[in-house]
């Protein structure tokens, strides 16, 4: 605990959806929902707005279009989001060279390491100009905390949500800590709070006073004695500029389960073939070999299998999950399946039978006879490609005339998108064929447009044409319709309204409907 409120934690607010609302003005003010949009999806981060009618972060999507159905429903987009985010970690690594990253929207600074005053006037300017100069960057809003340690400046944080800044004042530690609930404390969980509360320890300050030989008892030696430290106010861990990885893995939520063995295993090579990228992005290998199955009921179970050496090789990672999968009965249904790499080292140990491997396989190639594509037959790749291309809710796009927009939602054939900008006034809706030729996936814009012109020679987008009236905003909160399933495109029904080639001209003044006034299967309610 030091004896000044040197320590800084930053914490974006509602980063994702604050991110969308800056980035489409027809959506600011409105609820919004960022996050899996299928029917299995889940909420990664939910507007202030939608927070009012009980939507959070971890809850299912499912469950958050029932609480509420008029909110916009996105699917995420990871790059504008780190954009914003290296923009942000850049001003604070100009505060000091202690910065400790948690995500893309949270961070410890060391102001102490920067040389920043040890006083509580000092910090806070430090603070405020730091607020500042984020809005000014991107366009959003932190909550910062300050106080003599990490457990009090995230606290602090919590508190000057939204948009805010707090300061803990050295000697206030305690009575600020005694009122709140145990859960405050980091490393307190739904089980260690269960613990504690059946014996009568609900709050910071109970558990303070049972004393370290009780929590130890009850939790154990290491827990209890850490748990009594931090109830106490006592927490000395420093900030940590890298912190080193243990893992990489990624994972999938189907929308129905998977029955097919086959299916099942395509799926996990396409998740290693995801794992292997991440693992060489970021210059590591890795010993263990880990998959993940979820099956139909929730029940949850990994499998893994050690290496001989560290290594980065597809084939290797390919072949043991394979072998782990041989292990494991799907025929009841699968909704979750996982691949990760753990035991991670800076360097690879070459296997010299995926090598042998590899060559058998390339000399078998040489010797095959031409394929059908060979003899000029369009390849499985090409056929898909002329299948009608699928939107997703949320994501960016751009007409070769209309410029970039974003799609509000897609079905029947259709793809209504809207063209905006984030600098922008709300933006005309217009009504398109999904396979349109001009139609093509975009990159997200910079938040501010004082960014996109400072970028070398960036064509400039067409402003929104026509004006969009006042009435006409992305979400009517006042609707009692809700929001389709998720941004699939396509489908056996007739297509009406507009031709394929040309759009809908006029205003429409319910987002996400076709031309005929029926809902769109799309992110966006009417």
């Amino acid at each position: 605990m030091r004896a000044a409120p040197t320590i800084l934690h930053l914490d974006m607010d509602a980063f994702y959806a604050a991110a969308e609302q800056a980035a489409k003005p027809s959506l600011r003010g409105k609820p919004v929902v960022v996050g899996g949009i299928g029917p299995r999806g889940v909420v990664a981060t939910a507007s202030y707005e939608a927070r009012a009618f009980g939507v959070h972060s971890a809850m299912a999507t499912a469950q958050a279009r029932r609480l509420c159905p008029n909110a916009a429903y996105l699917a995420p987009r990871f790059t504008l989001y780190r954009e914003v985010s290296e923009v942000v970690m850049g001003l604070l690594g100009e505060l000091s060279p202690l910065v400790e990253p948690l995500s893309l929207d949270e961070a410890f600074v060391d102001l102490e390491a920067g040389g920043v005053e040890p006083s509580s006037a000092v910090v806070r300017a430090v603070g405020e100009r730091l607020r500042r100069d984020i809005r000014q960057a991107t366009g959003l809003s932190g909550s910062v905390g300050l106080a003599g340690s990490k457990m009090l400046a995230k606290i602090a944080s919590e508190q000057a949500k939204p948009d805010g800044l707090v300061v803990i004042e050295p000697g206030t530690e305690l009575e600020l800590l005694a009122p709140m609930s145990v859960r405050a404390i980091p490393g307190v969980g739904p089980a260690t709070a269960e613990t504690l509360r059946r014996a009568g320890l609900t709050t910071v300050g109970d558990t303070a006073e049972a004393g370290e030989a009780e929590l130890v008892r009850l939790l154990g030696k290491a827990h209890g004695a850490g748990l009594y430290a931090l109830a106490t106010a006592r927490d000395n861990r420093p900030v940590v500029a890298e912190r080193d990885a243990k893992s990489v893995s990624v994972e999938d939520t189907f929308e129905e389960d998977l029955t097919d063995r086959t299916r099942v295993e395509l799926e996990l090579a396409r998740l290693a073939d995801r794992c292997v990228q991440r693992l060489r992005a970021a210059g590591r290998s890795g010993r263990t070999v880990v998959i993940k199955v979820r099956s139909y009921d929730f029940s949850t179970l990994t499998r893994s299998e050690t290496l001989r050496g560290p290594t980065d090789d597809l084939g290797v990672v390919r072949e043991a999950v394979r072998r782990l999968l041989d292990g494991v009965d799907t025929t009841a249904g699968v909704r979750l399946l996982g691949v990760g790499v753990t035991g991670l080292a800076d360097y690879t140990q070459e296997d010299l039978f995926a090598q042998a491997a590899a060559t058998a396989e390339a000399a078998a190639d040489a010797e095959r006879p031409p394929t059908a594509e060979a003899e000029g037959e369009p390849a499985p790749e090409e056929e898909a490609g002329r299948r009608p291309r699928r939107w997703i809710p949320g994501l960016d796009i751009r007409h070769a005339e209309y410029g970039p927009g974003w799609i509000q939602g897609s079905g029947v054939g259709r793809v209504t998108v809207r063209f905006e900008q984030p600098w922008s006034a709300p933006g005309r809706v217009r009504t398109f064929a999904v396979d349109d030729p001009a139609l093509e996936p975009g990159e997200p814009l910079p938040l501010i447009r004082a960014a996109w012109e400072q970028q070398p020679g960036p064509p400039e987008p067409p402003e929104p044409s026509g004006q969009p009236e006042p009435s006409d905003p992305a979400v009517s909160s006042g609707s009692s319709g809700s929001s389709g399933s998720s941004g699939s495109s396509g489908s056996s029904g007739p297509d009406t309204g507009p031709s394929a080639r040309e759009p809908s001209e006029r205003p429409e003044p319910d987002v996400g409907t076709r031309s005929d006034g029926q809902p769109l299967a799309g992110g966006v309610s009417g």
